[in-house]
């Protein structure tokens, strides 16, 4: 018996020996791991900045028909709505008083050369005075003036059209009286192709499109510089480009703009006058421009933006921001990014300002 109790004390001392060798297990749980992020390194590039500006079509030509005698309307010879042609009649007046005039004038013209032929000759005979002759020749020039005259007003009896285009509907029908210079038009013919496109431009954004050019942030020299898009009302791409032809030099005090006016050819008519549209305008070109993924911007409880960085450290650093604009799904940064800089676009819920993370590969 005292054997086994030595036996039991040797194998409970080693046991506790053996106890006291092992290794200790850490505190805590296990190892944290740096949470994983996806970043984007900037890299300046040339970015083409644009403008989209609201406006209204208007036609390239514009004529409001009236007429330039008084009369009776006997004829419409136009379709409401056709295309008309250039010196193309388009009503025709009653010339009968007119011709009338015309023919009184000339008769009594006839007269006066006569006379005034054959007092010349009675002159050169001293048979009458130096006034007869002078009074004689001034009523015959009278009369010539009043034969151009009579000849101009018969040929305004005939209503053309002063340009090509599209003529609408006719304010007045066969066996209607008018007016010379009227105030309500008998019709109107406007040309659509080309056509002009108006929009305004506030002077607020004037000003900072000049600002951005002077301080370096646009450049002027892209190519195609005047060129102009246009979306439609529902909003397509209209498929031909325009021109920007001119900024106008005043400014409309009650809207405080000023305006761009654009040319676009409207071969097939799909543009017409008074339609809404908006155009894009090429303000120029940012030839170190840094764009980056909206979804990496946040906000802090201002309103201002920033973004998360992996710094040369491996550690999450916060980086304040000025933004310019939106460039399709993305940001056009003025000012708080460098070229090497890495932007955390993905898995920035898990990083945290000045915590270790992993930039996936």
């Amino acid at each position: 018996m005292r054997t086994g109790k030595i036996h039991v004390s040797l194998l409970l001392a080693a046991g506790i020996a053996l106890a006291g060798c092992s290794p200790k297990k850490p505190a805590g749980g296990p190892p944290v791991t740096a949470p994983e992020v996806a970043t984007l390194t900037i890299a300046p590039q040339p970015v083409e900045l644009t403008k989209e500006l609201p406006g209204r079509t208007a036609p390239f030509l514009l004529a409001e028909i009236r007429p330039q005698v008084n009369g009776l309307i006997l004829k419409r010879l136009f379709t409401e709505g056709a295309d008309v042609q250039a010196g193309e009649e388009l009503y025709q007046i009653d010339p009968a008083p007119f011709q009338a005039v015309l023919d009184r004038v000339q008769a009594n013209l006839t007269t006066l050369r006569y006379r005034a032929e054959r007092l010349k000759e009675a002159f050169a005979s001293k048979a009458v005075s130096r006034q007869a002759l002078d009074d004689a020749e001034a009523a015959l020039k009278q009369a010539e003036a009043e034969l151009e005259s009579a000849r101009i007003n018969l040929a305004y009896t005939k209503i053309t059209a002063p340009i090509a285009g599209r003529i609408g509907r006719s304010s007045v029908t066969e066996g209607a009286i008018v007016t010379a210079y009227q105030p309500v038009p008998l019709a109107t013919i406007q040309q659509l192709d080309p056509l002009y496109v108006d929009v305004p431009q506030s002077t607020v954004e004037l000003l900072r499109w000049q600002q951005r050019l002077a301080d370096g942030r646009l450049a002027n020299s892209a190519t195609n510089q005047n060129t102009v898009q246009l979306l439609l009302e529902d909003g397509t791409k209209y498929p031909q480009p325009g021109t920007l032809q001119f900024r106008d030099v005043s400014v409309d005090a009650s809207t405080g703009s000023v305006t761009l006016r654009m040319v676009f050819p409207n071969p097939d008519r799909t543009l017409l006058p008074g339609m809404f549209v908006r155009a894009v305008v090429k303000e120029g070109s940012n030839q170190h421009g840094i764009l980056i993924p909206q979804q990496a911007v946040t906000r802090d409880p201002k309103g201002n933006p920033l973004v998360l960085l992996v710094n040369a450290a491996g550690t999450v650093e916060v980086r304040p921001l000025t933004l310019d604009r939106a460039v399709g799904n993305q940001w056009l940064v003025a000012t708080g990014l460098a070229a090497g800089d890495r932007v955390i676009i993905e898995g920035s819920q898990k990083a945290r300002p000045g915590a270790p993370v992993r930039v996936a590969r």
